[in-house]
C-alpha cells in the first residue's frame, strides 16, 4: 500500500481480507484456550459517577468494591454485565491522568450484547440522562461513557454480528 493510500470509502481491502481468511481461518478450529472474559478493566476519574452511570442508567449491577490490590488507596470495583462477564474500574487517586484517547493497543471500543427489547429501552435511558448518541447502525448504538470511554451496545446474540456468526 502506497504513503498516498488511505483507508475508508475510496479503499477496496477486499482482496486482502480474503487472503487473510484463507489463511488464517480454520474450519477444523480448536477449542480456545480461555474460557470467557474475567473482567476488562477500565479507569474512573469519579467513582460515584461511574457507579452512577453503569448500574442506574446501563443497569449493570455493581457487584464488589475493594481496594486495588496494586496501589494504595485505589478503588476496584465491578459490574455484571451479564453471561458471568464483569467490567471493573479503578480509580487513581493522586495520579494525574489524562484523558482517553485512543492509541494503538488501547481500546476502540466496548461492545456489550442486549436483548432488542432491552436496547430500546436503555437508548431512551441514555438519551433521558442527557447524553447523546454518537452513531446509530442497524441494531448499534455508540455513546460515550462518564470518562470518555466508547460504549457501544448491540441487540445481537453473543457471537452474531448484524446476522452474521462470529464466533
Amino acid at each position: 500500500m502506497s504513503d498516498e493510500t488511505k483507508h475508508g470509502d475510496q479503499v477496496d481491502r477486499g482482496d486482502e481480507w480474503q487472503k487473510l481468511r484463507d489463511a488464517h481461518l480454520r474450519e477444523d478450529r480448536p477449542p480456545s484456550s480461555a474460557q470467557g472474559v474475567h473482567h476488562l478493566a477500565l479507569l474512573s476519574s469519579d467513582v460515584e459517577r461511574t457507579i452512577a452511570f453503569y448500574q442506574d442508567v446501563l443497569e449493570f449491577p455493581l457487584t464488589e468494591l475493594f481496594e486495588n490490590r496494586d496501589y494504595q488507596g485505589s478503588t476496584h470495583f465491578f459490574f455484571d454485565i451479564g453471561n458471568g462477564n464483569l467490567l471493573a474500574f479503578f480509580d487513581f487517586p493522586g495520579l494525574d491522568l489524562g484523558p482517553y484517547a485512543e492509541v494503538l493497543g488501547s481500546m476502540h471500543h466496548l461492545a456489550i450484547s442486549v436483548t432488542p427489547e432491552k436496547h430500546a429501552h436503555l437508548k431512551t435511558k441514555i438519551l433521558e440522562s442527557g447524553l447523546e448518541l454518537d452513531f446509530e447502525h442497524e441494531t448499534s448504538i455508540y455513546f460515550t461513557g462518564p470518562d470518555g470511554e466508547r460504549l457501544e451496545l448491540i441487540a445481537d446474540e453473543l457471537g452474531v454480528m448484524y446476522g452474521e456468526n462470529v464466533s
